[in-house]
């Protein structure tokens, strides 16, 4: 099959100037289309800002560089668990293992060496937040068969792809575990929100194939589901700031988050494939505008 450089990819530039074997591996890695990363740094970031690592500049470069090569590795299984199934939707039909471009050994060594760098990122933490991290293998391992078992996948990924704020919390701190998981929480349902945005796209292809997807469940309620799950991360936000600092000006520091949620469910049509992709795109923006709150209440 011909090559092709995906629609939503962010650097086609640069991933049309490498050669085609190095392509391939950056697109099967995600590389070429850097939400991914960002949005599974930001409870990283979150949880090292608010347990007051501020100083720690260190370790959220350490946490970035885990986020692109384990993001990467999480894509690279996940292509290799679904390629028969990505052979019959359209979006995902010239993924380099589901196309023939990749084989599967190549994809398994792919894997090992992005792990093989995630395993150095995990050196620099201590033994503690070591073990954290290590908890999240079996949700990680389990995330490709949930779409085929469950009309909820997103929660599952919710739970996985935010597994990074109690593994920066205890990275620096061993107290206050309830603001930690107030923390967790409210990027689990943060990530349950913007993942239902994604899945807009591929609504009839997965009811095509027989998959199942939070957008489907939802159906005609998308918009009200989304602003749901977003409202109770604000809430569960709020929560592990008043756990943590007991002062109603600290909450204060969520609006600039707040408004940019509500601004995403307000202009969001989850009919237009193009505007769902720039509002999940958006949390590139919300995720930031979290961690400078965090950096603010934990901080003070």
């Amino acid at each position: 099959m011909t090559a092709e450089i995906v629609p939503d990819t962010q650097h086609r530039g640069l991933v049309a100037a490498l050669p085609q074997p190095l392509r391939d591996l950056a697109q099967l890695a995600r590389f070429d289309r850097p939400i991914g990363w960002w949005l599974l740094f930001w409870p990283c970031a979150w949880g090292l800002l608010l347990a007051g690592g501020e100083s720690r500049w260190d370790l959220l470069l350490w946490f970035l560089l885990g986020s692109i090569a384990m993001r990467g590795a999480g894509c690279v299984y996940n292509d290799i668990v679904d390629a028969d199934l990505d052979r019959q939707v359209a979006r995902t039909a010239a993924r380099p293992v589901a196309s023939g471009r990749v084989s599967q050994g190549m994809a398994w060594a792919w894997l090992l060496a992005l792990c093989g760098v995630g395993l150095i990122v995990l050196l620099q933490l201590r033994w503690q937040a070591q073990l954290v991290a290590l908890g999240s293998l079996a949700l990680v391992a389990a995330y490709p068969f949930m779409k085929r078992i469950t009309g909820f996948p997103q929660a599952w990924l919710g739970l996985v792809f935010t597994w990074g704020a109690p593994v920066g919390w205890i990275a620096v701190n061993d107290g206050n575990l309830a603001a930690m998981t107030a923390l967790y929480a409210g990027a689990v349902l943060w990530c349950v929100g913007y993942d239902t945005i994604y899945a807009c796209q591929d609504r009839e292809d997965d009811a095509m194939v027989g998959i199942g997807s939070s957008a489907l469940t939802l159906g005609t309620h998308v918009k009200a589901g989304v602003a749901v799950f977003y409202a109770g991360a604000v809430l569960l936000w709020a929560l592990a700031f008043w756990l943590l600092r007991p002062d109603w000006l600290a909450l204060l520091a969520l609006a600039p988050a707040v408004l940019h949620l509500a601004w995403q469910v307000l202009t969001l049509d989850d009919r237009d494939a193009d505007n769902a992709l720039a509002r999940f795109r958006a949390n590139r923006t919300a995720g930031l505008l979290v961690a400078l709150a965090c950096w603010v209440v934990g901080n003070a």
